[in-house]
């Protein structure tokens, strides 16, 4: 089956189709600085699905500085977070998501992150399924981490991204 999009890296003018996911996919919406401040810190861990009629879906992270979550030696370690990821509503279990964080995790190892991690709803149940192919672990449970109440888990998993 041939593939219809394709993944590749956040362009400014990009923007407006991903801020306009961003408020229809999800609860917790981020300004446009907040997009661009990350992209122009990380460009490579921006990155966005695309069709010939535009953006369907994005993947932002950043790298953070942090205790090792999973036993690597040393007091502070590099990992990537996975700070937001959407798809629309039509394009969703169709592999975008799955190629989005495959893409973000390899573009993590140009900045020598040693682990992923993230924050997902504990109700998001698809998500975490996904998440738990691509190799990630339940390491804790964030009562109230959500505006609306709702707790997280973080998810985490080594790096470099084999897959």
């Amino acid at each position: 089956m041939q593939k219809r999009f394709e993944i590749r890296q956040f362009r400014e003018t990009d923007l407006d189709q991903v801020v306009d996911i961003n408020r229809r996919c999800l609860p917790e919406n981020y300004s446009r600085i907040f997009f661009l401040e990350l992209y122009k810190r990380f460009p490579s861990l921006f990155q966005v699905a695309v069709m010939k009629r535009g953006v369907i879906g994005y993947a932002l992270c950043r790298i953070e500085l942090g205790f090792p979550d999973l036993g690597h030696i040393g007091f502070l370690t590099k990992k990537g977070h996975l700070v937001s990821i959407a798809v629309l509503k039509n394009h969703r279990r169709k592999g975008v998501g799955i190629l989005l964080m495959k893409n973000v995790m390899k573009a993590m190892e140009e900045y020598n992150a040693k682990e992923c991690f993230l924050e997902v709803r504990v109700s998001n149940r698809s998500a975490i399924l996904m998440y738990e192919k691509l190799g990630f672990v339940d390491k804790k449970r964030l009562p109230g981490y959500y505006r609306d109440g709702e707790d997280a888990f973080m998810m985490t998993r080594s790096l470099p991204y084999e897959g």
